[in-house]
Parts: C-alpha cells; structure tokens; sequence
C-alpha cells in the first residue's frame, strides 16, 4: 500500500469478477480489495488506471452481516481464495448473481427456472493444482504455494485450506524439501493431482537432480506417502520417480474401475463436487436406451462413461489425443462398450468425420474457458432435443447460451451454478437447453 495515498470512506455496492469490492468516488469506480457489499470501508488507493483505480482496504466501519472471520492465515496475501471473508452462502448468491447478469447483459436471456446451487465440500477440496516454486535469494528460503493476490511474487504458505490432504498439510514440508536439494534454483513449480488411493506431486525441474538429491525426494516420498515424478522438459518427459507408480483413479457411481488419469491430465478439481454434477447432468440430459448422445470436449469420459450406462449409444470428442487415449481405456476397464472415442479440433468451425455428420438426440457440451461458439452449429444440425452446457467462464456461456436460443432454435429451460471452487471468484454453471416446437 502506498504510504502517501491519502485515506478515502466509500460504501461498497457490489463485488467484481475477482471478488473486489466495487465502489464509485467522486465518479469514478474503485475496486476495494478485502470490501464486502454494504459495507462502510476506509481504503487506499494503490493503482490509478484509466477507467478504474485499485484499492486496498485499511478499516471496515459497518460490516456486512454475511462477513466471516477467514479460516486460512493467510487469506489476503495468497492469491488461491478471494472469498474466504464472505460467508459460503453469500458465496453462492454472489455467483448465482453473477451468471443471471451475464446471461440478461450478453446473452438476452433468461432461464425458465432456475437449479439449486450445487454445493459441497468447502474446505480441503482442491484435487488439481499447480503450486509455484522459487528460490528468493534475498530471504534465503524456498517458497512454494499460490501467487500473492495481484503479484507475481509467490506467497510463502505454511499450509493451504483448500488443497486436498495430505497436500494441503504438507505446504511447508515441500518447501523445506526443495531448499535441501542441490538443484533448489531449478525446480520451477509443482502439480498436484490427487487421486482416491494414490497422490502425484510433479518436480518441474530445469537440471536433471543429483544422486543425493533423488535419495532426499525418495525419502520424501516414503515420509508423507505421495509419488514424486519429475518433468525436464515437456508432457512426454513425465516420469515417476520411483517407477512403477500406482495408478490415479477417481471414483463415479456406476464405474467400478473408476475413471483413470495422468498426474498432468485436465480433472475437475473438487471430486464430490464433479459427482454430483455428472448425476445432475445425467438427469437434466435424461438418455433413454434408444438415445444416441454426442459428448463435445469429452476429456477422460468423465460424463459419456455415466451416460453410456443410460443410453443407447455415446460419441465423445476431444482435441486432446493423450486425454482420448485415456477415455478409450476407461470404457474398456469399465467394461463399457457402446461408447467411442474421437481426435477433433472443436474450436474449428468446419468439422471432418462420421461423427460430425451423425445425428444425435442428446448433446452435452463441456467447453473450457473460451466457450463452445464454432462447435455449436455442428452441435445443433441433427436438431437434438435436449442440450446440457456445463460452462466455467460465466461470460462465454452467456455468449453462447444467446446464440442457442436467438440464432439455432432453443430455448434455455433451466440453469443453475455449480460450486466447483469454493473461497474463490471462479464460477461454473450448468444448463438446459431444450428444442423451441
């Protein structure tokens, strides 16, 4: 905070895409970091920008009822949570906010109805992560964790909240780990994946670790129970530590293999949460055994594999090879065989292959952040009569739910937020679309 900034009061109206308290002074928008809305705040000013300037909150005169004392010692510096001082109820309703007023201002639509909150575990969460790792000359130390909130600089963690045990216990130990090893320059970040019965931790290193050094990763590994693999270079120099490393798996009702994965594929990050919007999805897409179901961004069969066990046929697309690999051999360890599995760029507009120009009566789509815009012509051509968007970026789907409805056809019958990461400004939802008569 800049010492010089001159003290300002303001009451805060609502929060930002970020989790920032949002303001107006003398006509120009203020983002509060640590305000809540309805709040009386005294702040600083740090950044002045064009159109906005950035603050930091230095007292609370009149609190929100919905704020809460954080959990985490370090909420405020870590930049992992941006809503650990808001109640998870509020959480909930901000988000629910958030995706009504994209859909209204982007999309010029409204849902029929709307879902109740998906919502489960709030703490210890976080299956999936990539941690950062620096060796900081000046302080002598390693840091491993999340970056600071609006910094580059790495956030020094004793411990996480939100990470799945026993990563989230262990924050400290891995610094304390990487500062012991002759290469503690040249370990660049950390993935954490999370299985049900296994832990991967991935070394990005950038110099191959000397004996002494693989001896203290091996101990580490026997210590704290997880399976240490290094990565020199790209995906495919991946390697475990001490080979061979025990599958990762996660659970999904009806799979009795699970669905596998590599310590580096795309899973979603809360497990209790992912089963409940898959049975969510299930039920709003609704397969019947005559049905044949097109899954766009398919991944690992994280939604055609359960959706397999109710329909009659299930075609799942993925642009990432490796991933399809992987959802292949899920079906066969699962022993599912009305399903296949194809390679395609779906930010293409123009589509090649059978399955593009199948026809298909249920369609669910899992796009990443950019959205699903080029495929959803392609989506919509054999007129399916129900369509489930399962959406991480509010704005993307509010893009995408407009062209649904206003340009292909459909109207948007239901839609809801899912909870995938709790204390954070990231918002998922899902949706129904159905055929217009």
């Amino acid at each position: 905070m800049k010492p010089d900034a001159p003290l300002e009061t303001a009451e805060i109206e609502s929060l930002d895409h970020e989790g920032r308290g949002v303001a107006h002074v003398g006509g120009k928008v203020v983002f509060v970091d640590g305000a809540l809305p309805g709040e009386s705040v005294s702040f600083r000013r740090l950044r002045r920008r064009r159109r906005h300037d950035e603050a930091a909150i230095v007292e609370v005169h009149r609190p929100s009822p919905d704020r809460v004392a954080p959990r985490c010692a370090h909420f405020g510096v870590c930049g992992g949570c941006a809503l650990q001082h808001l109640s998870h109820g509020a959480q909930l309703a901000v988000k629910g906010r958030i995706v009504s007023e994209a859909l209204e201002r982007i999309g010029r639509v409204a849902p029929e109805r709307w879902l109740e909150p998906l919502a489960g575990p709030t703490w210890a969460y976080r299956r999936r992560a990539r941690l950062g790792c620096k060796f900081v000359d000046k302080k002598g130390r390693v840091f491993v964790g999340f970056r600071e909130r609006g910094s580059p600089l790495l956030a020094e963690l004793a411990a996480c909240e939100v990470l799945a045990p026993p990563v989230g216990g262990i924050v400290a130990e891995l610094a304390a780990l990487v500062a012991g090893l002759g290469i503690r320059r040249r370990v660049a970040q950390i993935e954490v994946a999370v299985g049900d019965e296994a832990t991967a931790l991935v070394l990005r290193v950038l110099e191959d670790p000397s004996a002494g050094d693989l001896e203290r990763l091996r101990e580490f590994e026997l210590r704290h129970g997880v399976v240490l693999y290094l990565q020199r270079g790209g995906l495919d120099t991946v390697r475990p530590l001490s080979p061979p490393a025990p599958a990762l798996r996660y659970a999904l009702a009806g799979l009795p293999a699970g669905i596998g994965f590599a310590p580096t594929d795309f899973v979603q990050v809360n497990g209790a949460l992912n089963r409940a919007m898959v049975e969510r999805a299930a039920r709003l897409l609704a397969p019947g055994r005559e049905d044949r179901v097109l899954d766009l961004f398919c991944g690992l069969g994280n939604f055609s594999l359960p959706l397999a066990l109710r329909a009659g046929r299930v075609t799942g697309v993925e642009g990432d090879a490796p991933l399809v690999a992987r959802a292949r051999d899920n079906a066969a360890r699962n022993g599912i065989t009305n399903v296949e599995f194809h390679v395609a760029d779906l930010a293409a507009a123009a589509q090649e292959g059978a399955w593009a120009a199948a026809a298909y009566d249920l369609v669910l789509l899992d796009p990443p952040r950019a959205g699903a815009r080029e495929i959803l012509p392609v989506a919509a051509a054999s007129r399916p009569r129900r369509i489930v968007y399962v959406s991480c970026h509010p704005g993307s789907f509010a893009r995408d739910a407009g062209i649904l409805c206003h340009e292909l056809g459909y109207g948007l019958a239901a839609a809801g937020i899912m909870d995938m990461f709790p204390h954070t400004a990231h918002v998922e939802s899902i949706a129904l679309f159905e055929a217009k008569a």
